[in-house]
This record gives structure tokens, sequence and C-alpha cells, in this order.
């Protein structure tokens, strides 16, 4: 995938408590980059006035040398609608309910606008300038709180019919397992994604009643959580080693699915609690072809993705150059 290379593009990540927005040059490179506090409960303008603060700051750190602005990408909270740049009814920001987000930073900045969110965003970020870059059709999967995935196909975002796809996290694994707050039962974020990760540990630890247990002594008593689980398995705890192993065999039982469906050219793996699956992508690499029908499964590569905690800025700054990216034939 090529992009122009002169001016600059400017990413904004918007979330419940923050907004991040950074100076993003063609190449991908965050060369500056600020964050503000996102008034989330104070009305739609405030709202607005978080996210243009944010893009005023880096506006501001621009250079003669930078050129000029070419284009301003948004990865918002959904629900939202990509095609238009409407927020809908996102839980973690009230502020906005049918927003037109898109056209009011436009009106502001005169520069084409895009919205978009996070997984399908970081995922073109990855395609353009990360660990996708040279391959045509790319999966990416975000594990944090929750499980995000993203579709590239042909150079472009795929965002289905009316703008909702993918939701891969939401893909039942277990139709008898513990409903999903997207109200479907035995979602596959109800299992691999970190709070999960840190319940079923927890769970272990109740039933084994182990008193000499690290993750025992990590906890001291409070709710078990991902870190600790992590921290844990680093120092050698069975029930963390346990509760990571099965977290391996999930997700390489829903990694082979998504093959069978999708087979990409290449899947991506970001996130917070992507570092704690990176161990054992080898094992998931040895396990996919008793979890897939597809026999060349294994040629698909399992990579880690290049941007960690600055995936939403790159993002948002993928968003806006889609579309003066030519299509790939």
């Amino acid at each position: 995938m090529e992009t122009h290379s002169s001016g600059f593009i400017i990413g904004v990540d918007i979330g419940g408590t923050k907004v991040a927005a950074g100076l993003v040059a063609p190449s991908g490179e965050i060369r500056h980059q600020t964050r503000v506090p996102m008034a989330s409960n104070d009305g739609p303008a405030a709202g607005l006035a978080s996210v243009t603060q944010a893009i005023d700051q880096v506006l501001s750190k621009a250079k003669s040398e930078d050129g000029a602005l070419r284009g301003i990408g948004i990865c918002a909270p959904g629900p939202l609608d990509p095609n238009t740049g409407v927020i809908l009814n996102p839980p973690n920001v009230p502020c906005w309910r049918n927003f037109p987000l898109k056209d009011e930073v436009a009106q502001k900045y005169k520069v084409p606008v895009r919205v978009g969110n996070d997984a399908n965003a970081a995922a073109l970020a990855e395609a353009l300038w990360g660990a996708g870059r040279g391959f045509r059709n790319v999966f990416y999967v975000t594990f944090g709180t929750g499980i995000g995935t993203g579709l590239i196909f042909d150079g472009h975002i795929y965002h289905g019919r009316t703008g909702a796809a993918p939701e891969g996290g939401h893909v039942s694994v277990d139709f008898r397992g513990p409903t999903c707050g997207c109200g479907k039962p035995g979602c596959f974020e109800m299992f691999a994604s970190g709070p999960a990760i840190a319940r079923r540990a927890q769970e272990k630890l109740n039933a084994s009643g182990a008193q000499d247990s690290v993750l025992q002594r990590l906890s001291n008593g409070h709710a078990v959580t991902t870190e600790m689980v992590a921290n844990a398995y680093a120092q050698g705890d069975a029930i963390a080693i346990e509760t990571l192993k099965e977290t391996v065999s999930l997700v390489s039982l829903w990694m082979g699915s998504m093959i069978d469906l999708l087979e990409p050219d290449v899947i991506i793996l970001g996130g917070g609690v992507a570092a704690m699956i990176k161990p054992f992508l080898g094992e998931i690499h040895d396990r996919l072809p008793a979890c897939c029908m597809n026999q060349r499964c294994q040629e698909i590569p399992l990579v880690m993705a290049c941007y960690g905690a600055d995936a939403g800025i790159a993002g948002g700054a993928a968003l806006a150059v889609e579309d003066f990216t030519p299509k790939l034939t």
C-alpha cells in the first residue's frame, strides 16, 4: 500500500477519560503527540471541545518542514457509522448521542475527516506502516479489556453492509457459556479478554485453597488482576500456568475458526494482553492444524503489532489516508 509523501495527518484517539492526538508523517512515524482529558459527561459541545483542544495542541507543534495538514482521522468509541462519521450511542462517552463528529471537525479545520472504530483503524495502520505491510489481506485482533478485530481486504477496511463488521470477539465459542455484555452466550471475549483471564485464575485460586500460591500472595485477599496472572506465571505459579495454557487452547481454537472463515495473509496480535500471549505464539502455531480444516493454515504468519499504546493515534491517521489510497487490483 502506498501513501502520499507530502504533508502530515493528525490521528486522534478518543477514550472515555482522555483524548490523545498525534502528528503523523506519511511514513507512519508519530512525530508529536499530546493527551488531554475527555469531557465525557458534560454535553456534546464540551466533548467536541476536548477533541479540538487536542488537535490544536498538535497543530501548534507542526513545523514548516512537516508540510500542510492533509486530513484528520479519529478513532472513536462505538457504536458509530463509519460512512457518515456519526457517533451513535457509546456507553463510555455518554455526551454524544447521534453526534455528527466528522462534520463538526471537518467544518472547523477545512480538511477531509474520517471516523472509525479502534480495531479497524489499528488494523489499517498495521497494514499501511506496521506488521501487515506488504500483505494484501490482514486480520488484526486486539486483546485487552475486550477483544476487537479488524479486517483489511485488498488494502481497505472491510466494514460489512452497515458498518458493524467485524466483531470477532463476539463469536460464541460455548453456547452454554457465560452471558456476554452484548447479550450473547459464550462469546470468545468472555474467555480470553484480560478480565476473563483474571476471572478464570480467581476461580481456580478459590477452588484450590492453595495458601502457598504466588497468585495468592500477589492478590493478598484482593481480586486477581490480569497483571497478577502475568507476574505469577513469570514466577512459575501453577495456577497462572494452568490459566494461560487454557487460554492458549481457547485462542488456538478460535483462531483456527477465523482462518477457516477468512484465510487472511497474516494475523496480527495487538492490545495490552497480547504481551501475555506472545510467548505462546509458537505453541498456537503448532496447534492450528488440529483446529483448522485448512491444511495450509501454518503458512499464515502470526505476528505482534508494531504500534502499542499508540495504536489509536496511528489508526486514526490511517483512516485519514484511506480516502486517498488507491484500491489494490
